[in-house]
C-alpha cells in the first residue's frame, strides 16, 4: 500500500504518519496545505511548514501546498496538487518561512502521487473528512482517518506513552491562558488539561480548536526539531509566533 499523509505539524497528523508505518505501508510523501489566507475551514493555520521539517526527519518527501483558504476551493487545491497539477517549487516559496532553517534532508515532491489512498489525522470533524473522502474519491483512492472518534483522553495518553514530543503553540478557550503556549506535553501538563476541559467544558484533544500543537520528536522521526519563539496574546487567546526552526544535526 502506498500512501501520502495529509499533516500539518500537529499531534493528529503526526500520529497518522506513524500508524501508516506501523501499517507496513510506504509513505510516499507529506502533504501540507499552507494557508496564506487568513481563514480556513479545513486546514490548520499556524506553524504547518514544521510539517516539512518533520517529512525531512522521517527521510520522506514534502508536498507542501499553497492555498488561500477559501471554502470548497481549498479541497480544489489539495486535489490538484495530488494530481500533480501544481508547482511545489512555487508553493513551497509562498509558505516556507525565511527564519526557518531548512534541513539539509528536505526533499520536495513534484508531479503526480502515484498513491493509494490518503491518510489523515481527522479526528471528529465531519466538515473535514467527507470533504476528504468525497476528493479521494473523485481521483480513485482510499482515504484512512485512523484516529477517527478515538476516545480524548485514550489518544492524549497515547501520545505520551509512545514518545512524541508535543508542544502548545495555541490557545483559544476558557481556562487556558497564555502559560500553556509553548509548554510540553506530559503527565502533569495532561493532568492539568484534564481538570480544566472538566471544568470549562472543552474538548481534552483540542478537536474543537481549543488548542493547536507541535510536534518536536517522535517514534519514527529521527532528530529532534528545535524552535525559538514567542507569546502573542491578546488577553483572552494567543498562539506562539516561532522565530527560529530547525532539525537538530541536519540543518
Amino acid at each position: 500500500m502506498r500512501v501520502a499523509v495529509l499533516g500539518s505539524g500537529g499531534k493528529d497528523s503526526t500520529y497518522a504518519s506513524w500508524w501508516s508505518q506501523l501499517q507496513g505501508w510506504e509513505v510516499v510523501c507529506i502533504v501540507t496545505v499552507g494557508v496564506t489566507g487568513e481563514d480556513s475551514m479545513m486546514f490548520q493555520l499556524e506553524n504547518t511548514p514544521v510539517a516539512g521539517i518533520q517529512a525531512s526527519s522521517m527521510g520522506i518527501p514534502w508536498l507542501p501546498v499553497a492555498s488561500k483558504g477559501i471554502e470548497e476551493e481549498e479541497i480544489t487545491d489539495l486535489e490538484r496538487a495530488i494530481c500533480g497539477e501544481s508547482d511545489s517549487e512555487k508553493d513551497f516559496m509562498a509558505i516556507w518561512p525565511k527564519h526557518f532553517d531548512l534541513p539539509s534532508k528536505m526533499s520536495l515532491y513534484s508531479g503526480k502521487l502515484e498513491i493509494d489512498g490518503l491518510v489523515s489525522g481527522a479526528l471528529r470533524s465531519d466538515y473535514q473528512k467527507t470533504r476528504l473522502e468525497l476528493m479521494c474519491e473523485r481521483i480513485g483512492i482510499r482515504s484512512f482517518s485512523p484516529i477517527w472518534h478515538k476516545k480524548s483522553s485514550q489518544h492524549m495518553r497515547s501520545l505520551l506513552n509512545h514518545g512524541f514530543g508535543v508542544v502548545f503553540t495555541s490557545v483559544s478557550a476558557e481556562g487556558l491562558d497564555e502559560s500553556w503556549l509553548g509548554l510540553n506535553l506530559d503527565s502533569d501538563s495532561l493532568e492539568r488539561l484534564r481538570h480544566l476541559s472538566e471544568t470549562h467544558r472543552f474538548n481534552l484533544d483540542g478537536e474543537g480548536g481549543e488548542f493547536e500543537t507541535i510536534v518536536v520528536s517522535g517514534p519514527h522521526m529521527s532528530g529532534k526539531i528545535l524552535f525559538d519563539g514567542e507569546s502573542v496574546w491578546d488577553g483572552y487567546r494567543g498562539f506562539l509566533k516561532l522565530n527560529s526552526c530547525s532539525l537538530e544535526g541536519f540543518s
